[in-house]
């Protein structure tokens, strides 16, 4: 449940901002995988007390998880319907949140509830090595086709007032700009940021400008860059000299395995960010 509260927090504002449905959702332990691997040299009755306790472990976070959902509702004053009631979000309009609770593969079962829905908000991994925080971020950015609002640990005070797009030509970036359009019209301001160090082959900022003009929005560009530190920490400390609570990127244009092994752009700010990072893939 580490950073569950400030997930809710945007998620709820987000929702409250567009008069939209907010789906909350948990997965549980499959015990169908789970059994097979702890049983390999164990006796039955050794597994089942395995099972037993991941069974109890797994209904305490569901539990844990389900009050925070109930608590953060309440609190919101957003109204709760049931996923499979007449009054179902199916047909409905309007402020709305319902808890979904599955268990199975995380992986599968986040990309494929990801896949119906507009936009994902997820919080921060956990750069200490959160394993499964990070698997369903990569679910989501490899699998599911959808744009992902990430999370700090402590929710920004604002969303979308404010916001940088970290441009390098990519089709990561353009479908990250493409998810986030309903917050860049609304937005206050919108800064994009570009580097020759980032550029890749591709539209320039200057196309990105002329794009967004064309759905009614204003933005400024913005060159960042030097010699002495990562473009990560460079964009980033752009966007708090240009005081931004929120960085629209494209993800992973270097292959994954290479931003994890040597750092990259999307590497940091999953490590990094203190503000809301909209990404895409």
């Amino acid at each position: 449940m580490s950073h569950a509260e400030s997930a809710l927090d945007v998620g709820g504002a987000i929702a409250r901002m567009f008069d939209a449905h907010l789906a909350v959702l948990h997965v549980g332990t499959d015990m169908q995988e789970v059994g097979p691997l702890v049983g390999e040299g164990l006796s039955g009755a050794m597994v089942q007390e395995m099972i037993a306790s991941a069974l109890k472990e797994s209904a305490a976070r569901l539990n844990g998880v389900r009050g925070l959902f109930d608590a953060f509702v309440t609190r919101e004053q957003i109204p709760v319907v049931a996923v499979d009631s007449p009054l179902s979000p199916v047909g409905m309009h309007g402020l709305s949140a319902s808890f979904i609770a599955h268990n199975g593969h995380t992986r599968s079962v986040v990309s494929f509830q990801a896949r119906l829905s507009d936009i994902v908000v997820l919080r921060q991994p956990n750069p200490e090595g959160d394993v499964s925080s990070s698997d369903t971020l990569h679910a989501i950015l490899f699998e599911s086709g959808r744009g992902v609002i990430i999370v700090p640990p402590v929710a920004p005070p604002t969303i979308g007032r404010r916001i940088c797009i970290g441009w390098n030509g990519t089709s990561e970036a353009a479908s990250a700009i493409h998810h986030a359009l309903p917050l860049l019209k609304r937005a206050e301001a919108v800064h994009i940021l570009h580097s020759p160090a980032y550029q890749r082959p591709g539209p320039e900022a200057r196309h990105v400008r002329s794009f967004l003009s064309l759905h009614g929005i204003m933005a400024n560009i913005h060159e960042f860059g030097s010699d002495s530190r990562p473009v990560g920490e460079d964009m980033l400390g752009m966007a708090h000299t240009l005081g931004a609570d929120t960085m629209v990127m494209g993800a992973y244009s270097h292959s994954r395995l290479r931003q994890m092994i040597l750092g990259g752009v999307t590497r940091h700010m999953l490590e990094n960010s203190d503000i809301i990072v909209i990404m895409s893939r």
